[in-house]
């Protein structure tokens, strides 16, 4: 017979009372800035719960105030210049607002966990994966030595890293992204927390990882009991991952559903924009094979050595890039499609002769292989390249106008006047306010940058564009803009993109053939219909199967 309330034990319906309410409760929160005798409020007065082992997605644009919340939550803001004009962070039952940085000390990574976005960053590249790990375990327990580590061991064993005693002396930078995040999980998770905070957790990875990292996150939910509020603007992992959400939107909390009634009926005109915020549509024409060829490898590798001996050559090799042939044809679009440490990049290198390679490169029907750097350099105009993270790709201390024209000062012989008008015209066409051109790249948002990535290879008139993840660091709303545009420039101009990613909807959206890529090596090539839809090749269905292709 099963138990009635009026029949549990005094501790049974204590812990009953407690699993009713919510673990966390937000009322009325507001962040808020000094700034001179000003304040700026970046959260205002927002109010959610989150149920014991529940999931509560916090999604919307970048400077919505979704990590301000999550860091609110965790007195990470940096006191006292930001404060609290309003609200209350109660968690289990606990107001967080008043306690003390010791009280918050003992809480962090004990009772509440948090996963940070870029765990590059987040780790100390400095110290091993056990170093770090042990030091989680010892601010909140009493664990000897040896019992640190058969518990770090245990921790690398729960987020599935293969080997993980042969891992406890690797530093962060030797490990592969996906394996970097699992350590991350893993010290959040090291004191089995009631609330886990996973800022943008899957934001840098591949969608095979990704689809991992989630998968493993869920698991982990269900053994440990715990609840997830999980920040990110990925819908699709939201889909996957939530039982509600919450969409904010410049600082306020604007809808609040669970996830099955905010997909199918959202009712802010704001959150619907943001359900539509995907790359649509096909490219501009279909695959012409009549088309003159701009771009052509045969045979293409490279190598780099894993030994460098005192006295004569390296003996053993690592070959990023194994035999690639391709072609790309003038004003087309070549998708190039794979897993972390796959080649995309390395092959985007080699084409620029900015890496050493074997095999034959063909630009505009000239051997470049067969040139010298000297004669090469009139070619490099026509070849520009724009990579994935705007903020780290432009100069800190270069305004917009210098770094759209620095290619300008290189390559032609253009007077400061002409110059001036050709950033002008050039920012204009891009979508850039040209009266902006004055600024530093922190005064613009990650999409402006983005497009002043776009602006400074486009001043040059090159025949080929490299775009290596352009669009990855970028919200899905500002990521549609950034395609939209990279589609109108490709129609206007009539340019040749060489396109990496690993978002599968983008590269759909834009791409004329696809090549995948695996260690190294050419997967699967051909026209981005057949290849997309009907894929020959089990790797290439797996990629398909862990993005959230629709």
């Amino acid at each position: 017979m099963s138990m009635t309330p009026q029949h549990l034990s005094p501790a049974a319906q204590q812990e009953s009372d407690t699993l009713k309410s919510p673990l966390l409760s937000i009322k009325d929160l507001s962040v808020a800035f000094h700034q001179g005798d000003g304040s700026v409020t970046v959260v205002d007065k927002i109010s959610f719960d989150i149920a014991h082992n529940e999931t509560l997605a916090l999604v919307g644009e970048s400077g919505s105030g979704k990590s301000m919340t999550a860091h609110a939550i965790m007195k990470l803001l940096p006191y006292p210049v930001a404060h609290h004009p309003s609200g209350s962070v109660r968690f289990e039952g606990d107001e967080l607002l008043h306690n003390s940085q010791r009280q918050m000390q003992r809480l962090r990574g004990h009772r509440i966990g948090m996963i940070f976005q870029e765990p590059m960053t987040a780790l100390n590249p400095l110290h091993t994966v056990e170093k770090q790990l042990a030091e989680v375990l010892r601010l909140h327990s009493d664990l000897r030595q040896s019992a640190l580590r058969a518990k770090v061991i245990e921790l690398l064993h729960k987020v599935q890293i293969q080997e993980p005693e042969k891992r406890l002396k690797a530093y962060p930078h030797e490990l592969s992204g996906g394996q970097r995040q699992r350590v991350m999980i893993a010290m959040a998770l090291a004191n089995e927390p009631r609330l886990l905070i996973a800022d943008e957790p899957t934001t840098a990875l591949d969608v095979t990882v990704q689809r991992e990292i989630l998968g493993l996150l869920q698991s982990l939910q269900q053994e440990m009991g715990m609840a997830i509020l999980l920040i990110t603007h990925d819908l699709g992992v939201v889909q996957h991952m939530a039982d509600r959400v919450a969409v904010m939107h410049q600082g306020k909390l604007i809808e609040l559903q669970d996830c099955q009634t905010l997909f199918s009926a959202p009712q802010h005109d704001y959150t619907r924009t943001l359900l539509n915020s995907h790359p649509k549509g096909d490219v501009l024409a279909p695959y012409d094979e009549s088309v003159e060829t701009l771009l052509e490898t045969k045979q293409l590798s490279v190598s780099f050595p894993l030994n460098k001996p005192l006295f004569g050559k390296p003996t053993r090799f690592v070959h990023a890039v194994k035999n690639i042939s391709l072609q790309l044809r003038v004003g087309h679009t070549l998708g190039v499609v794979g897993e972390s440490g796959s080649g995309k990049s390395t092959l985007a290198m080699a084409i620029l002769r900015l890496l050493d390679a074997r095999g034959e490169i063909t630009f505009q029907k000239q051997n470049l292989h067969k040139l010298s750097e000297r004669k090469l350099r009139p070619l490099r105009k026509h070849m520009q390249v724009v990579f994935q993270d705007p903020f780290a790709s432009l100069s800190p201390r270069m305004t917009a106008a210098e770094i759209i024209a620095e290619g300008l000062t290189v390559h032609s012989e253009l007077g400061y006047g002409s110059r001036e008008q050709a950033v002008i015209k050039v920012m204009e066409e891009v979508g850039l306010v040209a009266a902006d051109r004055h600024r530093y790249p922190h005064e613009f948002s990650g999409g402006q940058r983005q497009r002043i990535a776009i602006a400074r290879a486009l001043v040059l008139n090159p025949k080929l564009l490299i775009l290596d993840e352009p669009t990855s660091a970028l919200d899905r709303a500002v990521q549609v803009q950034v395609i939209d545009l990279l589609r109108d420039l490709q129609r206007t101009r009539g340019l040749t993109y060489l396109f990496i990613s690993h978002d599968l909807n983008v590269v759909k959206a834009l791409s004329h053939q696809v090549l995948v890529m695996k260690d190294g090596e050419m997967i699967e090539y051909g026209d981005a219909n057949k290849v997309l839809v009907k894929p020959q090749k089990a790797y290439t269905q797996r990629l398909l199967q862990a993005s959230f292709l629709n």
